[in-house]
C-alpha cells in the first residue's frame, strides 16, 4: 500500500506512535509518506520506504495567524496525486482529519480513504472546547475508519460527540527489544552515586500531568528512603516545578534532563516511574516503563488502568492522592520480593499485549478492511 501519515512531529505520544507505525509499515514493504510541519524526531535518519513532506505555510499581513490547516490540506492533495496514495492516516483529529477531508475534496477522488486515530487530548481537551466541537465531530464522522488508543477513549468519544459509527480500539505499542539493547544506556551511578533509588517521570509538562504532585510525592519518599528524581521533558509547568523544588529544598536530589528521543536509554536506571496525571487516554510512557521492567505508581484515570494493572504491575490511586502514592512508592522500594514481582509482570505484559509486532499488523489489517469496504 501507499500510505500518507499525518502527525505532529513533537515528543508527544501521538507523534511517537505515528513515527513508529511508519517505520513498522515500511519494514513490511509499504510505501509511507509522512506529512507534517517538521520531520518527526524519530524519523530524522534515513529509512527505506519512508518519505518526509514538510508543510510550508506562507504568512501574509492579512492573516493574523498562519493558516496551517489549509496549507496541510494542499500538501496532502499534492502528495496524494503525485505518489498515488491509497489512504490518509490522520493521527489526531484536529486539524489532521479535517485537513485530510479537505484534501480529498480538492482531489475529487472518492477512491482515497481517510482513517483517523484518536489519541486523547483531541477529544478530552480540544474536543471539550465548543469552538472546535463541531469540526471534530464532522471530521470523525466523515472518516472512512476511526481508531482509538484505548477503550476509555472510545467510550469518551462516543459520549462527547454522539458518534454512531464503529470505532476500532487499537492500542499503542512499543518495541520491547529496545530495553534489552546494551548500547547507549545510562550508568546508574551517574545519577545515584551512593546507590540511591531513582524515581522518574517523562511528559510535556502540561498542567494535566500534575508535575507538582510528582515533586511532592518524591519529597515524601525522600524522607524515608535515599532517592533521586529524574524529570524528562519540557513544557509550561517546568519553571513552576523548578520553583517548587527550591521551596522544598530538595534541589540536590532532582535533575531536569529535558526532552529525550528514546527514554528507554534512561529507564534502565529507573526504579519507579511516576504518572499521577489528571487524565491519561493511554499512558504510552507507562508502557515504555513496563517494557523496561519498571513498575508504575500513578493515578487511576482514563485509559491508564488498561496499561498498568493495579496491584500487579504498579499501583493506581485517586488523582491528587500524594500521600497514598508516596506510601506505595516506599512499599515497593522496601520490599524486594514485591518489587521483583511487579517488575517481571510489567515486562511480561508489555511483551504479550503491546509489542509492536502484535499491534502493527492490526493497523495493516484495518487498512485493508477499509480499502476493501
Amino acid at each position: 500500500m501507499k500510505i500518507g501519515i499525518v502527525c505532529y512531529p513533537t515528543h508527544g505520544g501521538s507523534g511517537v506512535v505515528a513515527s513508529e507505525l511508519a517505520l513498522g509499515l515500511a519494514e513490511r514493504g509499504h510505501e509511507v509518506h509522512i506529512v507534517s510541519y517538521a520531520t518527526p524526531f524519530r524519523l530524522r535518519t534515513f529509512n527505506q520506504n519512508v518519505f518526509i513532506h514538510e508543510v510550508e505555510v506562507a504568512t501574509y499581513p492579512l492573516f493574523k495567524y498562519p493558516p496551517y490547516g489549509l496549507g496541510l490540506a494542499t500538501k496532502l492533495a499534492d502528495v496524494a496525486e503525485e505518489y498515488k496514495l491509497d489512504l490518509f492516516h490522520a493521527h489526531y483529529a484536529m486539524p489532521h482529519a479535517a485537513s485530510s477531508y479537505i484534501a480529498k475534496k480538492i482531489m475529487r477522488d472518492d477512491r482515497i480513504k481517510i482513517i483517523t486515530t484518536l489519541h486523547g487530548t483531541d477529544i478530552t481537551l480540544v474536543g471539550a472546547d465548543k469552538s472546535f466541537h463541531r469540526v471534530i465531530k464532522f471530521s470523525v464522522e466523515e472518516s472512512d475508519g476511526v481508531t482509538a488508543v484505548s477503550r476509555f477513549l472510545k467510550r469518551r468519544t462516543i459520549e462527547e460527540f454522539d458518534i454512531k459509527q464503529d470505532i476500532r480500539v487499537i492500542y499503542n505499542f512499543v518495541d520491547t527489544n529496545r530495553c534489552n539493547q546494551k548500547f547507549e544506556k545510562c550508568t546508574k551511578s551517574r545519577y545515584a552515586p551512593n546507590g540511591e533509588k531513582i524515581l522518574m517521570h517523562a511528559s510535556n509538562f502540561r498542567p494535566v500531568k500534575r508535575i507538582s504532585d510528582i515533586v511532592r510525592i518524591f519529597a515524601k519518599v525522600r524522607e524515608q528512603i535515599p532517592s533521586k528524581l529524574l524529570l524528562l521533558g519540557e513544557g509550561p509547568e517546568r519553571l513552576f516545578a523548578q520553583q517548587l523544588v527550591k521551596e522544598l529544598k530538595i534541589g540536590q536530589d532532582v535533575q531536569f534532563l529535558g526532552e529525550q528521543d528514546y527514554i528507554e536509554n534512561l529507564l534502565s536506571c529507573a526504579d519507579l516511574f511516576l504518572l499521577p496525571s489528571e487524565q491519561e487516554s493511554f499512558g504510552l510512557v507507562a508502557l515504555e516503563a513496563h517494557s523496561c521492567g519498571v513498575p508504575v505508581v500513578g493515578a487511576a484515570t482514563g485509559g491508564l488502568p488498561e496499561v498498568v494493572i493495579d496491584g500487579e504491575t504498579g499501583f493506581l490511586l485517586p488523582v491528587g492522592d500524594v500521600p497514598g502514592m508516596a506510601q506505595k512508592c516506599v512499599e515497593l522500594l522496601t520490599n524486594d520480593q514485591l518489587y521483583q514481582s511487579f517488575s517481571k509482570r510489567g515486562r511480561e505484559r508489555a511483551v504479550s499485549c503491546f509489542e509492536r509486532q502484535l499491534i502493527i499488523p492490526q493497523y495493516e489489517a484495518y487498512y485493508h478492511e477499509i480499502l476493501n469496504r
